[in-house]
């Protein structure tokens, strides 16, 4: 699904997936084109000044799901994908190498419990890209009988019409760094520990239908997507600072912005603490100056419906969450 708010503005032309998609921005982000007509007949909705639809018509946000559904499946498994590609507009996945330099589908860079940890997603151990691809694939996920999928496998299990939001987690090196603020010389090593690991995936995703927006947190590896094939769309991951990630957003000509909901203004939760114990996210409307240059905004990560809601309100276009149906009957 493309944008018809994006296609208007004729950032590039989107190569799709697998075969030609005649496209105009970002694929598979977004679904605004009601908003978009509406906005152009002159019946805006509450937030006419922000070039908002007020999340008012459901059908405006696209809905993507975190991990395959984390909340109600084992993330990040066949089993979650094909479950999840009955709901969703859009499937969440995570991917990084095997020791064997395979690629495989799993969030977490161990194994097993994190550092300090009791729990880990698996039965194994260690980190992702010292175990051997047999281990990796035979590993259980979360006591469920699941195991690890190739990004092969779950691109080939979700149907063509759902896109697919495939998030570059690590290279395979413990070095990677996703600061938002590396200095030339980081940036170039890192751009050598992406590149390989970014051209096998994309090589990997040409062979499947699906349309595909690449994300990360890592400013290494959307710069390498660029380079490898600058017509697949990119969100970047941001994490501490909007006007850091802005930087990296506007270098990079990203297609999408994806912030943690407590970035969000005008949201209840702007602001508040989330995954850090004091943000300062600055008086920047993130939506706002999203919308102005052209780009959609897909907020992360959510589980309930008043979260939805309020978000929706607040103008964003898409939704990562646990959950099917936050706001859909």
């Amino acid at each position: 699904m493309v944008s018809e708010r994006l296609q208007t503005l004729n950032r590039r032309t989107f190569v799709g997936t697998g075969a030609a998609v005649a496209s105009t921005a970002l694929a598979g982000v977004g679904t605004a084109q009601q908003r978009c007509s509406d906005d152009d007949e002159g019946d805006h909705g509450a937030d006419d000044d922000h070039g908002r639809g007020g999340g008012d018509d459901e059908d405006d946000i696209t809905y993507v799901a975190h991990r395959g559904y984390k909340g109600l499946h084992p993330e990040n498994t066949l089993r979650a994908f094909e479950a999840a590609s009955r709901t969703a507009d859009m499937i969440e996945l995570d991917i990084m190498p095997c020791a064997d330099g395979e690629i495989v589908v799993f969030h977490d860079e161990k194994l097993g419990a994190r550092d300090g940890g009791t729990r880990g997603l698996t039965d194994q151990h260690g980190y992702v890209w010292e175990n051997d691809c047999e281990t990796v694939l035979n590993a259980n996920v979360l006591g469920s009988g699941e195991t690890v999928p190739l990004l092969s496998e779950a691109l080939a299990a979700i149907p063509n019409h759902v896109d697919v939001n495939i998030e570059f987690k690590n290279p395979g090196s413990a070095a990677a760094q996703s600061s938002t603020n590396l200095s030339g010389a980081e940036l170039e090593a890192g751009k050598e520990r992406w590149r390989s690991f970014t051209e096998d995936a994309l090589d990997i995703v040409a062979e499947h239908g699906n349309d595909v927006l690449v994300s990360s947190f890592y400013e290494a590896a959307i710069a390498t997507v660029r380079e490898v094939n600058p017509d697949i769309p990119v969100g970047y991951l941001l994490w501490d600072s909007i006007e850091r990630g802005l930087d990296i957003v506007r270098e990079y000509d990203c297609e999408a912005v994806n912030p943690p909901y407590n970035m969000v203004k005008g949201s209840p939760f702007f602001d508040d603490p989330y995954y850090l114990d004091d943000p300062d996210f600055a008086d920047i409307d993130l939506v706002q100056v999203a919308h102005d240059e052209g780009r959609e905004v897909n907020v992360y990560t959510l589980d309930t419906w008043y979260q939805a809601d309020q978000l929706a309100k607040a103008g964003v276009d898409g939704l990562i969450v646990n959950y099917p149906n936050l706001l859909r009957e």
